[in-house]
C-alpha cells in the first residue's frame, strides 16, 4: 500500500522542549492544543494530514524535575470529523461524538481525575464530556523517580485511531541522582519515538477500513484485531538519519506503535548499553546485543560511537532468523558518524546506576490470578478479554491503598500481550510456561518448566510487561499513593479498544 520510499534521506527531527506558560508556587502551567495540520514525513511524500499536540508530530516534550508539579490544560481543537475510519459498533460509540480525546500520561503516578480515564473524554472546547470527566486542567505531581514517560490519547474505543493520527508525545522527569552520574546530556541526549505508519500515494495516512478477510456481515468500518503498518518512523520522519560525533550518546526510546514490537540492534555489531527501563534507571548498566521493545515500553540506552568515525551505523529491527534481511521493516534509522568531535567526551558510562528495593519483603495482601482470554463477538470477530470480562462488567480488582499484591497474568491466547497497569510501577517476578494444548482440553494448568527469572533488563521498575503465550507472568506492585478508579489493559491499541481493558479501583479500607 505504501509507496516505495528511499531510506535515510531525511534528517532526524529533534523534538523541542515546550516552555510553560507560567510558573507559580503550585508548579508549571502549560496549555497544549490538539489540532489538525499537514507535515511532510518523507522527502518524496506529499504533506500528510495529521493530528498533533501543538501542531507537532510527535508532540512537544515536557521536561520537569522530580517533586515539581506540572499542570496541563489539554485542549481539544480538533475538527468534528475523524481522518481515520471509526467503528461505532463497539462500546456504544453510536451514541456519543465521533471525535473525542483524553490524555493519559503513561507511567505517571497521579490522581485518577488526571490519569486520562477512557470515559473522561471531551470534545472540541469541552462542549461535550464523557461520564467520568471531572476537570479541564490535569495535575502531575512528579514525585516518582527520574524517567522517560510518554503522553498519548486514551479515549474510549478510538485510542488506536487517535494515536495513529499523531496524538503522542514525550515527558521527562529528572532528579539530582541521575544528574550526578554524568551521563551524556544536552545535545548528546536524544529522545526517539519509534512508530509505524502506512501511507497512500497522496501522502495521507492509510488505516484499513476492515480486516483483510472481512466477512460480509461485519460493520463497515470494522475494528481490526491488530495492525502493523508498512514503514518505520522515528520522531515523525520515515527512516531518518542522524549525524553524530565520535563519542557517547544517550537515547531515550519509546515504542509508540499501535501493535508492532521491535528487537533493536546495531548492524555494526557493537553493544547497546541499557541503563534504564519504564520506571527509570536500572541497578547496573547492561551490555546487550539487542533489546526487545514492545508497544509503550521505554528503554534508556547509551551508544558509544567513539570508534566509528566515518562510518554509517544502522539501528536495525531483528525480524527473526527466517526473515528477509532486506525487508524494509528490518531498518529503523541510521547514525552517520561524520561530525567532528567538538570537545573531549567527558561523560560517563557508570557500572552502578541506582538502588532498587525489592517488593518481595512486603506483606502480600492478595494474589490475583488473571487470565488473558481470546473469544469472538456476535460478528465472529476476535474479542480479547482480561479475565474473561468486558469493560462494562462490574469491577472485580479492588486493591487497598498501600497494599502490595501479586498479579499472575495467565496468557491462554496464542500470542504475547504487553500489559500496562495505570498508577503504579511494578516489579516482574517470573515467567512460567504451561501446556496450553492441555489447558484448552480440560482447563488444567500443567507446568512444562520451572519459573524463569525476568531478563536482566526486566528487573527494574516497569509499568508494562510482555505476558507471553502459554506462560504465567507474575508481577508485584504496591498500590499507592492515590485511591480511585484506574485501568489496566493490553497496550496493543487495537486490543485495548476492543475489549482488552478493565477498570480497577484503589480503595481506602478506613473510609
Amino acid at each position: 500500500m505504501s509507496p516505495v520510499l528511499e531510506k535515510f534521506v531525511d534528517p532526524l527531527p529533534i523534538i523541542g522542549i515546550i516552555k510553560p506558560h507560567k510558573k507559580t508556587k503550585e508548579g508549571a502551567y502549560y496549555e497544549v492544543g490538539m489540532e489538525e495540520f499537514r507535515r511532510k514525513l518523507h522527502r518524496d511524500l506529499p504533506p500528510t494530514k495529521l493530528w498533533g499536540y501543538n501542531r507537532q508530530f510527535p508532540g512537544p516534550t515536557i521536561e520537569t524535575n522530580r517533586g515539581e508539579a506540572v499542570h496541563v490544560k489539554w485542549m481539544n481543537n480538533l475538527p468534528n470529523r475523524h481522518i481515520l475510519p471509526v467503528d461505532r459498533s463497539i462500546h456504544h460509540l453510536e451514541h456519543i461524538p465521533i471525535v473525542r480525546s483524553v490524555v493519559h500520561l503513561h507511567g505517571s503516578e497521579t490522581k485518577p481525575d488526571s490519569d486520562g480515564y477512557p470515559e473522561a473524554w471531551y470534545t472540541r472546547g469541552f462542549a461535550e464530556t464523557g461520564p467520568s470527566f471531572s476537570r479541564e486542567v490535569y495535575e502531575y505531581p512528579n514525585h516518582q523517580r527520574a524517567t522517560l514517560l510518554w503522553y498519548h490519547d486514551h479515549a474510549m474505543g478510538i485510542t488506536r485511531l487517535n494515536v495513529y493520527a499523531g496524538l503522542a508525545g514525550m515527558y521527562i522527569i529528572r532528579d539530582w541522582k541521575e544528574k550526578a552520574l554524568n551521563l551524556p546530556a544536552d545535545d548528546y541526549e536524544i529522545p526517539l519515538m519509534i512508530q509505524d505508519r502506512t501511507f497512500n500515494s497522496d501522502g495521507s495516512l492509510f488505516y484499513p477500513v476492515q480486516p483483510e478477510d472481512a466477512a460480509d456481515n461485519l460493520p463497515n468500518p470494522s475494528i481490526l484485531p491488530a495492525y502493523a503498518a508498512e514503514t518505520i518512523l522515528v520522531n515523525g520522519k520515515v527512516w531518518p538519519y542522524l549525524e553524530v560525533e565520535p563519542r557517547k550518546y544517550r537515547f531515550r526510546m519509546v515504542n509508540g506503535s499501535n501493535t508492532r514490537g521491535y528487537q533493536i540492534y546495531l548492524d555494526s555489531e557493537q553493544p547497546i548499553y541499557q541503563i534504564g527501563s519504564d520506571g527509570g534507571l536500572l541497578r547496573k548498566t547492561l551490555e546487550l546485543n539487542q533489546i526487545r521493545l514492545q508497544p509503550s515500553e521505554r528503554v534508556d540506552v547509551i551508544i558509544d560511537f567513539s570508534k566509528n568515525m566515518g562510518e554509517w551505523v544502522t539501528l536495525k529491527n531483528n525480524l527473526g532468523p527466517d526473515a528477509d534481511p532486506n525487508n524494509d521493516l528490518a531498518h529503523i534509522m541510521q547514525f552517520r558518524v561524520t561530525k567532528p568531535l567538538k570537545q573531549k567526551d567527558t561523560s560517563s558510562l557508570p557500572q552502578n546506576l541506582s538502588q532498587i528495593s525489592s517488593l518481595k519483603a512486603n506483606k502480600i495482601s492478595t494474589i490475583r490470578n488473571l487470565k488473558l482470554v481470546g473469544s469472538n463477538d456476535k460478528y465472529g470477530r476476535p474479542l480479547l478479554l482480561l479475565d474473561n470480562k468486558k469493560w462494562d462488567d462490574p469491577i472485580t480488582e479492588k486493591p487497598h491503598l498501600g497494599a502490595t499484591e501479586i498479579w499472575s497474568l495467565i496468557n491462554i491466547t496464542g500470542f504475547g500481550h504487553p500489559i500496562h497497569i495505570h498508577l503504579i510501577q511494578f516489579q516482574v517476578l517470573d515467567h512460567q510456561p504451561f501446556d496450553l494444548e492441555r489447558y484448552n482440553k480440560d482447563g488444567q494448568i500443567i507446568y512444562t518448566g520451572s519459573p524463569q527469572a525476568p531478563a536482566p533488563n526486566e528487573r527494574g521498575w516497569k509499568d508494562t510487561v510482555t505476558a507471553p503465550s502459554a506462560q504465567i507472568t507474575r508481577v508485584i506492585a504496591k498500590f499507592a499513593p492515590y485511591t480511585g478508579d484506574y485501568v489496566w489493559h493490553c497496550h496493543i491499541l487495537e486490543h485495548e479498544d476492543y475489549d482488552m481493558m478493565r477498570p480497577f479501583t484503589v480503595t481506602d479500607p478506613e473510609k
